[in-house]
């Protein structure tokens, strides 16, 4: 059987997925199932999800598109269409969608009657291979990224690449980000085989897999982020900032894009501070503008990102703190930062 074991739950792929899908449903006997859409999913995936799976009587819940609606709202109005139509603690919630829709998916699911059940149809490469896997759920708060949310894993996670072909070039490249990410926190060939390849393309299969299959094995190790599950926020931390002020300066940055330019920001720290091969952080600058191309930022852009870094969710007793990296493969954990050393980090970007 072609699957993934995580803590408490199993990754399924393509068709086989759906028919594991298929056992749960009957298996369990929900009183109320619920399908979670937004409204790019309800025209482009929802037709195609119908399709894989046996007949079910299901209600449609749908949520507004984008990470600026990934908030406490949206939230109540979810919960509040579930209680309209009688939904209980045996009700069951699928989110048929990309990360807000699997994030907050997921948090309503985990809120609602005190937990009910819910399965992640990812239908975006970033939530197939980073939001929906992993068990956090979550939504923004006053702008700020992922500041409200659970641990609370899913029944099942079902991954088609089928979805992936419904996407927009700048979606995909957004996905790709966390791929990329993955070939820079564990050891692995995974780094000098996405490094040669510039050009735009849509990931196959047995890459998705080796993607998931680097970050289960972090969640497997730390599933409530203590320590080793950290290191999944390499390039977030300034990212996430870079993210958050983009949606409030409404030039909205897609996340991918966001965390890409985070990668050569705490790359060059990690150069600066503990050594990081200069040939590598090279190496991923060209790599990420060649794919990305350059944002440009301005000093009132900058200020802003830094004031940001204070409402990170890694922070401690009033400081920031980064993961950085010696090597491939060879995290640093909670590190702070001088102000002026991001300064620098920009200067690089910038050059």
């Amino acid at each position: 059987m072609d699957f993934i074991k995580s803590n408490n739950y199993s990754i399924f792929f393509s068709d086989s997925g759906f028919k594991e899908f298929d056992n749960l449903i009957q298996l369990n006997k929900y009183s109320k199932i619920f399908v979670h859409v937004d409204t790019n999913t309800k025209k482009y995936c929802l037709d195609i999800f119908i399709k894989k799976i046996k007949s079910i009587e299901f209600e449609i819940i749908e949520s507004v598109p984008g990470e600026e609606n990934k908030n406490l709202e949206s939230c109540i109005n979810l919960w509040s269409i579930i209680s309209s139509k009688r939904g209980d603690r045996r009700s069951l919630i699928i989110n048929l969608g990309g990360g807000v829709v699997s994030d907050m998916g997921g948090f309503v699911a985990s809120t609602f009657k005190r937990g009910i059940d819910y399965i992640n149809v990812p239908t975006t490469l970033l939530a197939i291979v980073d939001a929906s896997v992993g068990g956090k759920t979550g939504i923004d708060f006053q702008f700020l990224k992922n500041q409200i949310g659970t641990f609370y894993e899913p029944k099942m996670i079902v991954v088609d690449p089928i979805f992936i072909n419904t996407l927009s070039k700048q979606e995909v490249l957004s996905g790709y980000a966390e791929i990329f990410k993955h070939s820079l926190i564990v050891k692995s060939k995974l780094f000098e085989k996405l490094i040669k390849q510039n050009d735009f393309y849509y990931p196959e299969l047995e890459l998705i897999k080796e993607s998931i299959t680097i970050k289960n094995s972090i969640v497997l190790a730390d599933r409530n982020e203590m320590k080793e599950r950290k290191v999944l926020n390499f390039g977030h931390t300034l990212g996430h900032a870079i993210e958050t002020n983009s949606l409030i300066k409404n030039k909205k940055l897609l996340h991918g894009f966001a965390i890409s330019i985070g990668f050569i920001l705490e790359g060059y720290l990690s150069n600066l501070l503990f050594g990081f091969p200069i040939e590598n952080l090279e190496s991923i600058k060209n790599h990420i503008i060649k794919k990305y191309g350059k944002t440009v930022f301005s000093k009132n852009d900058i200020l802003s990102i830094q004031e940001l870094l204070i409402h990170d969710k890694k922070n401690s007793h009033g400081k920031t703190k980064f993961l950085l990296l010696k090597n491939l493969g060879e995290p640093v954990y909670d590190v702070e930062v001088e102000k002026y050393l991001i300064q620098k980090a920009f200067d690089f970007y910038d050059a």
